[in-house]
């Protein structure tokens, strides 16, 4: 079963090494502006961004890195709301097909599919009014990022709550 442990442990080398910082290719000033902009929606998504969390590609398999970073959500006191095709029960919540069949209303939908699925999902995120969207560790699609805050919802790409949490200190 992975830890919240396993999963900092798991992802902390990543971030240290410089991924999931969302300016690899940016360089000087533009960096510093990327991540204070970033830091600062990623601190109002996990502080003033709602307590629901619809987890798309969440399972009962506890090898998945959905599976921990679920249970630290859970943790820190966020609902969560399993989405996959199984619709199944996970933390003791019950599980959905797809975003829209949740019966009410869900704050943030965190995103844990390959990249070239993502964008529908955020694009159904937008359609059921969420107020953000956080794609996990390497789901990177800019488009979707573009479209989505263009739409007027928060979004976080390549950074992971289980990380950041901890951080607000």
């Amino acid at each position: 079963m992975a830890t919240e442990k396993d999963v900092t442990r798991d992802t902390a080398a990543r971030t240290a090494a410089g991924a999931g910082s969302g300016a690899a290719d940016v360089s000087g000033d533009v960096a510093a502006s990327m991540t204070t902009s970033t830091d600062e929606t990623v601190r109002k998504i996990l502080t003033r961004g709602g307590d629901t969390w619809a987890v798309v590609g969440l399972s009962t398999n506890r090898s998945r890195a959905a599976y921990g970073v679920a249970a630290v959500l859970q943790r820190y006191g966020k609902r969560i709301v399993p989405v996959h095709p199984k619709a199944e029960t996970v933390h003791g919540e019950q599980g959905y097909v797809s975003l829209a069949d949740i019966p009410f209303p869900v704050d943030v939908v965190d995103v844990f599919v390959n990249s070239h699925l993502a964008g529908a999902v955020a694009d159904e995120a937008v359609a059921i009014g969420a107020k953000a969207v956080w794609f996990q560790l390497d789901v990177i699609d800019e488009e979707a990022y573009a479209r989505t805050r263009e739409a007027g919802v928060d979004m976080v790409m390549d950074r992971c709550p289980a990380i950041e949490i901890p951080r607000l200190g």
